[in-house]
């Protein structure tokens, strides 16, 4: 395998596992502000407080290190996405800060401020939406080199393009189900049967606009982008995979059966559908400007790059597991014992 491929292909799981762990945070946050405006508050936030209590300062550097390591491995995605993202990246800098202070003030009430909760709840669905702008500017037709060599963000055509708004759609429903289909496995582990039958019906509803959001994204880059289009045809088996993966995940759902496995039928779903829009989209990490091979940095800078992300993957997945064996996948912790 070549060294642009080992760079792509660990910076693509960092991005992914980031989709797992980040979804399931943002999502128990807007079930947390939706559970007070419906009055099921007493249900489901315990549940919810248990699981982000431990997890929420983690979830963050998946990120950090997809966003370093882009611009490490291929230095060109720095001077043409710059531009591009400064809207979106500053709205989604801001709302993880907003995001952040409810943490930090958790412990001095913030959990029961309506204010907070609102900012909280509404934050876990604006940061996916604007972060995702990042898929759909990849595409092309968003950014213009100019004569001169300058780069031009076309604004307009980003938020009039269907296939942008099918993008976010998918994003914000995406969130929501992953998010549900992990805390329903979380509250059956908990013995919270009261907060698993709410949460399990979050889960089935969810469950179906993100398969027709899904759909809408194939159907809106066949407009968009043929040539990526064509590549995913191309690999039509993983994303065949992914859907059985869905059926089976709702299937064990809606016969309340085995939460666990259902939560990784969604990851393998999720797993198999991103896996194959990366591969899909290779060479190219922006239409048409940079491909895995032009933007790539120095051999000796990518190695280098390589070995310190490979050897940062294996020292955070052992972090989480153990995180998860200590509090998340703790009976006692779960339960509320300790």
């Amino acid at each position: 395998m070549s060294l642009e491929m080992i760079g792509i292909t660990v910076l693509w799981t960092f991005l992914y596992g980031y989709l797992i762990v980040a979804s399931i945070d943002f999502g128990a946050g807007f079930f947390s502000y939706y559970s007070l405006l419906t009055g099921q508050e007493r249900l489901i936030n315990r549940v919810i407080d248990r699981y982000l209590s431990p997890v929420w300062e983690v979830t963050n550097v998946f990120l950090v290190f997809f966003f370093v390591g882009i611009v490490g491995f291929f230095p060109d995605t720095a001077y043409y996405y710059g531009t591009a993202l400064l809207l979106p990246g500053g709205v989604a800098l801001l709302l993880l800060t907003i995001r952040g202070s409810f943490y930090a003030f958790a412990n001095y009430g913030a959990r029961k401020s309506r204010i907070y909760l609102f900012l909280y709840g509404m934050t876990g669905l604006f940061i996916p939406a604007a972060l995702s702008t990042v898929l759909t500017i990849s595409e092309g037709g968003f950014i213009r080199e100019t004569a001169e060599g300058h780069v031009e963000f076309l604004a307009r055509e980003l938020f009039t393009s269907p296939y942008s708004w099918a993008v976010v759609f998918l994003a914000l429903v995406s969130v929501l189900y992953i998010s549900a289909s992990f805390l329903v496995f979380y509250a059956r582990k908990a013995e919270d049967e009261k907060a698993y039958e709410l949460l399990r019906k979050y889960s089935l509803f969810w469950s179906g606009p993100t398969i027709l959001a899904s759909l809408w994204v194939f159907l809106a880059l066949s407009r968009h982008n043929m040539v990526h289009f064509q590549n995913m045809v191309d690999l039509a088996w993983m994303f065949l995979l992914s859907l059985a993966c869905f059926l089976g995940a709702v299937y064990l759902t809606w016969w309340r059966k085995a939460p666990g496995w259902a939560f990784v039928l969604v990851m393998l779903q999720f797993a198999f559908a991103f896996f194959g829009y990366g591969a899909s989209h290779l060479p190219y990490l922006l239409y048409p400007y940079i491909t895995l091979q032009s933007g790539l940095t120095q051999p000796e800078m990518g190695w280098a790059l390589v070995i310190s992300f490979i050897a940062g993957l294996f020292l955070l997945v052992p972090s989480l597991i153990l995180l998860m064996r200590l509090f998340l996948f703790n009976a006692r912790y779960t339960r509320g014992e300790e």
